[in-house]
């Protein structure tokens, strides 16, 4: 957990998924296991649930390690008013979940979640099965769970084994063991100065030569580090993009505040996402 304030009080936090999902337990992770957590079959919901306070904070997949950026969350945050006041980075290993008593040698579909099954291609391409994505990875398990399917698997956490009650019939089945998902943790305001921060923006440029050179070179100027920067379409225009940049720093902090107020003078717009701890 990166702030202790967070468990002082019970909370509600929102996620996407079935109970035993990777979101909850990166809920559990970040804030503890006392935390309430809160299922929402899709991205949108969980927004909307903290927009509408049906719970005091969402958390949301925001990047793996190998399948790269989740792209709804990023959109999602473009529209919303929420702010980012965490993240959590959680360890992903995937476990070959079945029914009781089944084998390897009678699975002839899996199921799961896009990414889980992109994360698991050459274990996958060796049992030669049948790929279903489906909406979580969790909700995989207990799809074969209640469907009674005998000759289905699905991938997914050793917890949602459990707590479905299934057979592992392997575990660690992704192609890299350096499987990791970050997440946001949203809110209606974000995070205090820690000293240990980080800060996320979105922010679009004229599209002409030396506009992102001119516009980057306000954060390396201030010798401020650079985390991650990405594009996006801005769906208003073929070939316009909006770029995403997390930045070492918090957004109070003075050498921050003038980088992005240089940002500001060079961008079409600029949306400050959130300063948040950085996941320890």
């Amino acid at each position: 957990m990166t702030d202790s304030s967070f468990s002082k009080i019970e909370k509600v936090v929102a996620f996407q998924g079935e109970i035993g999902a990777y979101s909850e337990e990166a809920a559990f992770l970040f804030f503890g296991p006392s935390v309430e957590a809160k299922p929402h079959r899709s991205l949108p919901e969980v927004f909307k649930a903290v927009e509408e306070g049906w719970a005091d904070f969402g958390i949301v997949p925001v990047e793996n390690s190998l399948e790269g950026s989740v792209n709804q969350t990023y959109d999602l945050l473009l529209s919303s008013e929420l702010k980012v006041s965490g993240e959590v980075v959680l360890r992903v290993t995937h476990c070959l979940i079945a029914n009781r008593k089944m084998s390897l040698k009678s699975i002839k579909t899996v199921y799961s979640h896009p990414q889980a099954l992109a994360q698991c291609r050459n274990f996958l391409d060796g049992l030669k099965c049948e790929l279903v994505p489906t909406y979580d990875t969790a909700g995989s398990v207990k799809l074969i769970k209640e469907g009674g399917l005998l000759d289905s698997c699905a991938i997914a956490s050793e917890r949602a084994a459990k707590i479905y009650n299934m057979e592992i019939l392997a575990k660690g089945i992704e192609d890299d063991k350096n499987n990791y998902t970050r997440f946001f943790v949203l809110s209606e305001r974000d995070s205090m100065y820690t000293g240990k921060d980080k800060t996320s923006v979105i922010f679009s440029t004229k599209n002409v030569p030396g506009a992102l050179y001119s516009a980057l070179k306000e954060f390396a100027t201030r010798r401020i580090n650079l985390t991650k920067i990405e594009s996006r379409p801005t769906k208003a225009m073929p070939w316009e993009y909006n770029f995403y940049l997390d930045f070492e720093g918090h957004r109070d902090e003075e050498r921050c505040k003038k980088a992005l107020e240089g940002l500001e003078k060079k961008a079409l717009f600029v949306k400050i996402l959130g300063s948040y701890p950085r996941w320890q």
